[in-house]
């Protein structure tokens, strides 16, 4: 089936996408450490590709972070999740450095910022300075290392984008980054392909054995295999200096000395990061959590990565009797370097075991939208919700939605709407759509009421039900309580909980007056700095208000005592 939907998507953001003279002494280590990295740039995420390079730092926050390049700060952005406390720099060549999971700004970027935050009374921010409000040079203190947003340790997430907001591998620019180990490979798969391929009598993906030769490379076990197929491979690649398992720079393959395929890891567009989910083997991800990369290019994955293709990657065994070598050589940004070969016999013979495709009612299109209709339920796939056509296992049971299993990547938000007529009005506000998990605990997916229907997005295939929220956030104070004397306290710390559909919003005030509140969601902490200077009085009452995501909200109220 042809499948041209996604064809024309990236078309402007790939555009002038051909190597630039990129300058190698321009920019230099933001940090005043070493580097070593816990992820590099292109390496395989959930749903994304990693755009920057993940800075140890030493298991340390607070750590100075420093301009790479002089510039002019473009844009500051906040948020709970994502980046956290983000730093974007323009430099005067087009390029941007970006600086994430910052802990603080320097002082007189944090003065702007805070400025901003109380005036618009907010946490979460997005700020576009003006060309050289804030000006920096290299060299320049700009930031202090932390772990905000959705880092899951300490460390300095780093980019450098072209002109057009690219994100681009930072070793193309001279940052250096030891490494002297080849790469690893821990899995080989061999995937029929046609309606008529076959491999070892199978129509079914197989995983390959491999055998270590003493100079490193790898040799799979030989194959049969009959019409077209493609491989794939679970590799990754160590730098010196920590164990974590990161991205690779370069695959290229060959067939029978024929250059094939070449995947390359310099840059790419935020539009087409998501196709990650295209070009792992998303189903073997799911059920065996390792990320399988496919070495061949299947329909609607427009990918910039592969930079060169021969038949996008598939080989065609056609040749009965015929004997040929597949090569893999997977290599790191210095060099390093793996390589496996996969004998092949070209061998037409019965299937044993044919393909099977379980036909349902619900058959679905890449290249149309379709709406279904389960019980109380309306499930709409927009266009281009999947890269393949499917028959799809849905149904409705005592209110459960079944969508499938999670085996199936989605590539655009489904729409789960369902009919809440039977509730009340009071009733309605606190509902909300969940997925259901182990044991049938509800996960929040959704909340968004449009008259009587109840509305949630997702991009995931598993159960789904209607849950009711009537409980209220909880707040606990870490520090204050009612009379007490702050006068040597730097902060104001409360413990902030939702268990059902977690934290929608909070607000605090003392005498009346607005506070900024930081929040880390991995530690439920909110944190008032008493250095922003916002009360002045001995006497100090309290409010603070929390909301969850159906509207349940907490109030607190005390009354504190501090010198002036």
């Amino acid at each position: 089936m042809r499948t041209i939907f996604f064809a024309f998507v990236l078309a402007a953001s790939l555009s002038g996408y051909a190597q630039d003279n990129i300058p190698t002494t321009y920019f230099k280590n933001p940090l005043d450490i070493p580097i070593i990295l816990a992820g590099d740039f292109g390496e395989l995420r959930g749903g994304h590709f990693h755009s920057g390079m993940d800075i140890k730092t030493q298991h340390r926050e607070g750590l100075a972070v420093n301009a790479s390049a002089g510039g002019s700060v473009s844009r500051i952005k906040i948020q709970r999740y994502g980046y956290g406390k983000a730093i974007y720099v323009q430099h005067p060549n087009g390029y941007t450095s970006v600086y994430a999971h910052l802990s603080s700004f320097s002082p007189s970027i944090e003065a702007y910022v805070k400025g901003q935050q109380y005036a618009q009374e907010t946490y979460a921010i997005e700020l576009y300075p003006k060309p050289g409000e804030l000006q920096v040079e290299q060299g320049e203190l700009i930031a202090y290392s932390g772990n905000t947003g959705g880092s899951t340790a300490p460390h300095l997430h780093f980019e450098i984008r072209d002109a057009s907001q690219r994100p681009m591998n930072g070793m193309l620019f001279g940052i250096e980054v030891p490494d002297t180990s080849d790469p690893i490979v821990s899995e080989l798969m061999v995937y029929p392909l046609g309606d008529s391929s076959q491999v070892n009598q199978s129509q079914y993906r197989q995983n390959l054995s491999l055998t270590k030769q003493p100079d490193g490379s790898f040799i799979s076990e030989k194959i049969e295999a009959f019409g077209p197929i493609g491989f794939g491979i679970a590799t990754v690649d160590q730098q010196d200096g920590a164990p974590n398992k990161n991205g690779i720079y370069t695959i290229e393959t060959s067939f029978n000395g024929n250059k094939n395929l070449e995947v390359r890891m310099d840059k790419f567009s935020f539009a087409e990061t998501g196709f990650v989910k295209r070009m792992i083997d998303y189903a073997y991800y799911e059920t065996d959590r390792k990320r399988v990369q496919k070495l061949f290019i299947e329909p609607n994955n427009p990918l910039s990565i592969f930079t060169q293709q021969t038949n996008k990657g598939i080989i065609d065994l056609k040749n009965d009797g015929v004997s040929y070598v597949y090569n893999i050589m997977i290599s790191d940004f210095k060099g390093n370097k793996t390589s496996v070969l996969v004998p092949i016999s070209v061998k037409k013979q019965e299937i044993l075991a044919p393909r099977e495709v379980k036909k349902t009612g619900f058959y679905v299109n890449p290249n149309e939208s379709q709406n279904f209709n389960l019980g109380k339920y309306e499930v709409y796939f927009p266009k281009g919700a999947f890269f393949d056509e499917h028959y799809l296992d849905l149904s409705e049971e005592n209110n459960k939605l079944h969508l499938g299993e999670d085996l199936i990547p989605v590539a655009k938000n489904i729409s789960i709407r369902y009919d809440a007529s039977g509730y009340s009005a009071e009733d309605r506000e606190h509902l909300y759509i969940g997925s259901v998990g182990y044991n049938d605990k509800l996960y929040y997916t959704g909340a968004y009421l449009d008259g009587t229907t109840l509305i949630a997005r997702t991009k995931t295939l598993t159960d789904y039900t209607v849950g009711i929220d009537d409980t209220p956030p909880k707040i606990v104070p870490v520090d204050v309580a009612e009379g007490k004397w702050m006068s040597t306290y730097d902060v104001l710390q409360f413990k902030i909980t939702d268990e059902e559909t977690g934290i929608k919003d909070f607000r605090a005030t003392i005498n009346g007056k607005f506070i900024l509140m930081e929040y880390e969601y991995k530690d439920d902490l909110l944190t008032y700095h008493f250095s922003d200077n916002i009360i002045s009085e001995t006497e100090n009452n309290l409010k603070l208000i929390v909301t969850d995501n159906v509207g349940n909200s907490t109030t607190f109220t005390t009354t504190f005592f501090r010198k002036k």
